[in-house]
């Protein structure tokens, strides 16, 4: 069939070479042979005589024209340099056909993508709309990378939303919208969805995340499936988890650059995307590349934001910062403790040598950023080498500027100043002032509520740590435990002490379980022994660590009150048997109101199987509380 179609059209050519007259306007198509006469689509040529096809092919033949003017249309749209010169090409004689026109746009919005003041003068530019018309009526034959591009530079030149003109781009690109590339609907989506949602143009929006998210399998590259992890994937939740199946799929090609973008976008958007997760780990792991500054800086943000933990990630993150600490700037240092801090991390050389760079630029650090710094080791519970320059310096930096902070940092910052044992009675006053706190009372918000807990222990703090403290204080009236603060869920862990603690007394008289107390701390279990270590009912005698205050009876001479804690996995630092800042902030407190600690952390909890067996560690754990506190 295709050998019968070429012998006729050759016959037809021979045929119009014939008739053809010598001289041949513009427009001609010249054959190969030289001795044939060109071909002509001139109204006077005698082609109207040639049979159907030949005429037909004839009259089609005007609508393209020559390369070489396309192309001098082309280069001198590239070249242009100012508005002025992509309008003149409407009336100076160019033929503008196909793309010419859209190209002419797209150039335009580039050299106004950054002066909102010419975009609003070109709108009102005749010219401009003359060249918009034009393109609306060669819409059709618009290329598809052009029309996608085309649909771009018309939202970032400013059009209104009830142009006829966009409106007609935007529908021609649904109608193409099976049929256009993955990479143009990439490269739409990436490029004009905040457009979109501002124009309102939310259906194309919604069809082309749809038809993203469906053909999701055609995405091959890797610098892709990132740019559109990081522009597109918080529009659709579908489509993100589609985008990290193909990120999984493809991670193993990814450098330090994609990897460090991934993970930045996962934090940004808060998805802890375990596989993925484990996947770029191993990959920061087994691979050799080299990692800047700013790309570690961002691993131990994303890291932390996420609080995924993995071991010998943080120790190449601490390894490859120690020798940057030099060059980093103090909002670097205090955002690299602050990532550190979340993730539980302590590398003691690192975090000794974020407090040299303190202590080097003493004069130049902001209150801010050594806030931030102070709460990161308040956490970890580090307590550095050069404690007494440091600490000099934050109390010299808080000074006047304490009281100028947000009340939520002041209360914080105290707080932390508590952890670590470097409190002062200036600082103590400044939050419990009565009208400070009283803007935290009966606070109903989860922050607030946190806020308010912090000010109970800074409260203990200066009742049992300060006794030269003379005030002001919490009033008696605030002290009484909120109902939230008992109504946490149970652990397994919990659940098992309690059992095994019943057991163990036999009365119900002679324990208590879950104890708040005024100092802002819950204990898993209370218990009052004699001086032979029999256990005495709890409700006849004193307790004043309760609000409000139980018992009538004074403890007899020689009784013990034991408190029994459980530490969970996460009170821990990571990869330590070290309990967080707050947590030591804790035991110093109940120690120092006069209880004898029982400490059940899980890692021991957990090696004991039997009933017998946990009986048995908890009598031994009593044991050697009352036998310590007798060998003082």
């Amino acid at each position: 069939m295709a050998t019968r179609l070429v012998r006729r059209c050759t016959c037809l050519l021979r045929e119009a070479a014939r008739l053809a007259p010598a001289v041949s306007p513009v427009g001609q198509l010249r054959l190969p042979q030289g001795t044939q006469k060109p071909l002509t689509s001139s109204a006077t040529s005698p082609s109207s005589r040639l049979p159907g096809l030949l005429s037909e092919f004839v009259e089609k033949e005007q609508v393209f024209t020559p390369y070489t003017g396309r192309q001098e249309v082309e280069q001198l749209i590239e070249k242009a340099t100012q508005p002025e010169e992509l309008l003149e090409l409407l009336g100076s004689g160019h033929c503008l056909q196909q793309n010419h026109a859209a190209l002419a746009l797209i150039q335009l919005s580039r050299l106004l993508s950054e002066k909102p003041k010419d975009k609003a003068a070109l709108i009102q530019d005749a010219r401009f709309w003359q060249l918009l018309h034009l393109v609306n009526s060669q819409i059709t034959v618009v290329w598809h990378g052009t029309l996608v591009k085309l649909l771009r530079s018309l939202y970032t030149l400013g059009l209104p939303a009830t142009s006829k003109d966009l409106r007609s781009v935007e529908q021609e690109v649904r109608w193409r919208m099976r049929r256009l590339k993955y990479k143009h609907l990439a490269f739409l989506a990436e490029s004009s969805a905040t457009y979109m949602q501002e124009q309102g143009s939310r259906e194309l929006l919604a069809e082309l995340l749809v038809h993203l998210e469906r053909r999701w399998a055609e995405i091959e590259d890797r610098r892709m499936v990132v740019a559109m992890m990081m522009k597109t994937g918080h529009l659709s939740e579908s489509l993100m988890n589609r985008l990290e199946d193909k990120c999984l799929e493809l991670v193993e090609q990814f450098g330090p650059e994609e990897l460090r973008k991934v993970l930045v976008t996962l934090a940004a958007q808060n998805r802890r995307s375990v596989p993925l997760l484990r996947a770029i780990s191993y990959h920061l792991v087994q691979k050799p590349f080299p990692l800047t500054k700013s790309i570690l800086l961002d691993l131990a943000y994303a890291y932390g934001k996420l609080g995924f933990h993995q071991t010998q990630v943080f120790q190449r993150l601490a390894a490859d910062l120690l020798p940057h600490t030099p060059s980093m700037t103090s909002s670097e240092v205090a955002r690299c403790t602050k990532s550190f801090a979340f993730l539980k991390w302590l590398n003691l050389p690192l975090f000794e040598a974020f407090v040299q760079h303190v202590l080097d630029r003493a004069q130049s650090i902001t209150l801010p950023h050594l806030c931030n710094m102070l709460l990161a080791f308040a956490r970890v519970n580090f307590r550095p080498e050069r404690e007494d320059p440091f600490f000099s310096l934050v109390h010299e930096k808080l000074g006047s500027e304490l009281v100028g902070l947000e009340p939520a940092l002041q209360v914080d910052v105290v707080w932390a100043l508590c952890v670590l044992q470097q409190v002062r009675e200036a600082e103590l006053q400044a939050v419990l002032r009565p009208e400070f706190h009283t803007q935290f009372l009966g606070g109903k918000s989860p922050k607030d509520q946190s806020t308010f807990q912090k000010l109970l222990h800074i409260n203990a703090t200066a009742q049992l740590e300060h006794p030269e403290y003379t005030g002001p204080l919490l009033p008696t009236s605030a002290l009484v435990p909120s109902p939230s603060a008992l109504e946490q869920k149970m652990t397994p862990l919990q659940k098992e002490l309690q059992e095994t603690l019943k057991g163990l007394l036999g009365s119900a008289d002679k324990g208590s379980f879950m104890v708040a107390t005024q100092y802002g701390w819950v204990l898993d279990a209370e218990v009052l022994l004699d001086t032979e270590s029999q256990l005495l009912p709890l409700r006849d005698f004193v307790a004043p660590h309760l609000t409000p205050p139980s018992g009538s009876q004074p403890l007899p001479p020689g009784a013990k009150r034991l408190a029994f804690l459980r530490w969970e996995f996460p009170n821990f630092n990571s990869r330590s048997k070290d309990l967080l800042g707050r947590f030591i902030l804790a035991r110093r407190h109940l120690l120092a109101a006069g209880f004898l600690l029982v400490d059940v952390p899980y890692y021991e909890w957990m090696e004991l199987k039997s009933e017998w067996q946990k009986s048995a560690y908890l009598k031994d754990k009593m044991r050697k509380a009352v036998a310590e506190e007798l060998a003082k």
